[in-house]
């Protein structure tokens, strides 16, 4: 659903996913919806969608990331002995490669490649 921000709140809530479109004009809008634009621009809407698929392909990527890297150093702790300083760095390198993948939807080449699969 996506609205004017004006009237729609209870639309806007009761959607799967609700836009508010523009400057948000009530406190009720922006708590109800899922996703603020702050243009009055319609076709920015295919390009933050396609936006929120890359966010949502690379949060799964770090969780994989994140879980391959715990469960090998488990694995190593059961197996064999782990000293706690090499445990302690792997687990904060992991911690630093997850963050530093998550920085890639903050560079402006992320927004323009979703503008342009967001026009296919």
């Amino acid at each position: 659903m996506v609205g004017d921000g004006i009237n729609d709140a209870p639309a806007l809530a009761a959607a799967h996913v609700g836009i508010a479109m523009g400057s948000a004009r009530s406190e009720l809008t922006l708590q109800t919806a899922d996703a603020v634009v702050v243009r009055d621009d319609l076709t920015t809407i295919p390009t933050v969608i396609a936006m929120s698929r890359r966010a949502r392909r690379i949060v799964v990527a770090n969780l994989i990331v994140a879980v391959t890297f715990i469960a090998g150093l488990v694995v190593w702790d059961l197996a064999f002995t782990l000293p706690l300083p090499l445990g302690v760095a792997r687990h904060e390198g992991s911690t630093i490669i997850v963050g530093l993948n998550g920085l890639r939807l903050l560079r402006h080449t992320a927004w323009r490649r979703a503008a342009g699969t967001a026009h296919r």
